[in-house]
Formats: structure tokens, sequence, C-alpha cells
């Protein structure tokens, strides 16, 4: 018999890459999202358009198109450090209604149930250094994320545990550390760093320039992840037994400036960066993945060469469409 998932957030860069790796699991995916896909046609067998931060339309969609065996819950009011640093009451507002109406509409369903948390649930006292040591699961308490999006994150997770205890649904999390890819926001606030660097070096180099800007003093840490890893370790952990928390996340550890130079290079054009203020987050973060490697044998097999190879062109493309 066919599986059937049901993949939230699917116009998404993970959620669209997610209902394609289904497909080639021969699922038969059903994707829920408030806006259209951007990027051309979806990997799925029936696209829904709903709002889903209300229970009143949230329980009539898992309705109408269950049962479904498992349900991937993407959907959020997200972005980079620009969006998310500038629109706390937002985030915290749409996401906790759509995980909470997620949750009761599918907590006596029979579907295994994956949530999308982040790595931002981690403390900031632990992430001020630079070469911090990796994050572990269990850092996460005591709790002190560093802003509403990291917050919600985390009560979301809670929600997930509680629905595990109180009601016998079969939930897992995972927290994301710097997805990137293909197919997801690359311009307009909402992009991430990796993304916003593609276009920032393919904009200088297409219209002759050298200059690219970074906020701040290029100096933070951080670590990427390209898509498809993460896509794996998704499914991996939401047929495991293992309800959550997980780190997905790379170990290659790099400076907002080393990112901005290696993208500069795939693209063979010189760059020189001009530092401006700008939010930059936490000043160190990594992924320890000892938990995924132990319980799902996963770890990243792109690394990010590998992976800015694959999405920059993308980007420069999308970018030439713009300019006309």
């Amino acid at each position: 018999m066919t599986k059937r998932a049901c993949v939230a957030g699917v116009s998404g860069m993970v959620g669209s890459h997610m209902a394609t790796y289904l497909k080639s699991k021969d699922y038969e995916v059903v994707g829920v999202d408030i806006r259209q896909p951007e990027f051309g046609p979806l990997d799925v067998d029936k696209f829904v358009q709903l709002d889903l931060r209300w229970e009143d339309t949230t329980k009539p969609m898992a309705l109408a198109y269950g049962p479904f065996d498992v349900v991937y819950q993407f959907a959020a009011s997200m972005g980079g450090m620009g969006f998310i640093a500038s629109n706390h009451s937002l985030i915290l507002h749409d996401n906790t209604l759509i995980n909470i109406a997620m949750i009761e509409a599918f907590k006596n369903s029979g579907a295994r149930y994956f949530y999308s948390s982040s790595a931002c649930v981690y403390p900031e006292f632990k992430q001020e250094d630079l070469n911090a040591s990796p994050l572990r699961e269990e850092d996460a308490w005591p709790a002190q994320p560093q802003d509403a999006y990291g917050i919600e994150k985390l009560m979301s997770e809670k929600l997930c545990y509680y629905a595990r205890l109180d009601h016998d649904m079969d939930t897992h999390f995972a927290r994301f550390h710097n997805t990137y890819g293909p197919y997801g926001a690359w311009v307009g606030g909402r992009e991430k760093a990796p993304a916003a660097l593609c276009r920032k070096v393919a904009e200088a180099k297409l219209s002759g320039n050298h200059q690219i800007e970074v906020w701040g003093d290029g100096q933070a840490q951080r670590t990427f992840l390209y898509v498809s890893d993460l896509v794996e370790g998704i499914y991996r952990l939401t047929n495991s037994n293992h309800p959550g928390p997980m780190n997905l996340g790379s170990t290659e550890q790099v400076t907002v400036d080393e990112l901005a130079y290696l993208i500069a290079d795939i693209a063979q054009w010189e760059i020189e960066i001009v530092h401006v203020p700008g939010p930059q987050g936490v000043r160190s973060r990594n992924s320890d993945n000892s938990l995924a490697e132990q319980v799902l044998g996963w770890q990243p097999k792109v690394n990010l060469r590998q992976g800015l190879e694959l999405t920059y062109p993308w980007i420069e493309e999308q970018v030439r469409k713009a300019r006309g």
C-alpha cells in the first residue's frame, strides 16, 4: 500500500526538497502552504493553499486530505537574522498558532509527526565566544534563547513532548543548524546568510562591481548544512524510535567572511568586503552531531564547497532573471 505524507510549509526550501525526497521513496504527498510555490511546480500529488494558524481550517484539512502515515511540519514565519531580529511579535504570534493548530489537527490521527526546530533554542551564554564548544542537545537548558524565534521553537518542542506524553502521539523533532540550497528565499529580507551572500556576489559580478557588504566584523562563526543532507536526516529520524531533540547540522565551521570569499571563488569573481552595521546573532555556533551519528548513522555527505557549487549558480540565475 502506498504511504501518504503531508508536508506543511511545502513552498519553502526545506518543504519542497522534502516533498521531492518523499516522492523518490514512492510516497503520495499532499503539500500545504499559505503561499503558492515561487520557483515552479512542486513535486506533490496535491497542493492545498491554506493558512495553518487557525484550528478551524487546519483540522478540516487534516480530515479532508488524510489519513496520513506521516506529517512533516515546516510551516513558519522565519528568515535570516535581518528578519528574526526585527519581527519578534509576528514570529511568536504566527508560529505559536501554527504549531498548536497542527498538533490539535493530527494528535489523534495515528500519523507520525515531525516538527522542525532550530539551533536558535540554544542559550546565548554558550555561544558568546569565538570557537565556542559544539552544542549538544542537553545544552538547551537552562534556557536563554537569543530571540522570540528561539523561544517559540523551544516552546513548540515542549508541545511535541507533551503531545507524546498526554496523547501517545508519535512526535519527533530536530534542531536545524543553518540550512541552505536552491529553491529558497534569496532576496526580500527573509534570506539567510548563504543565500544573501550568493546574491550579493552575483549582483557584484553582473554589475562589474567588486565590493560587497557584510554585516558586523565578518568574524562570527557558523556551520552550514546542505538541504539534501537535512532531508535525509529528517527522514531517518521520523522513521526511528527516537523522539528528539536531535541536532542536524554540519561541523564544518567558517566565519562569515570566509563564507563570502568561498562563494566569490566559486563565482570566479574577486570581491572586496565592506563591513557595515547589522544584526549578527550569536558569536559562534557549531553542531555536535554525536547523537545523530549514534542513533541514525547519519552524518553530512555534502561539504560546504560542494553545496555552494550547487546553490550559487541557481541564485545567480535568479539575479539574472530579476535584472531582465
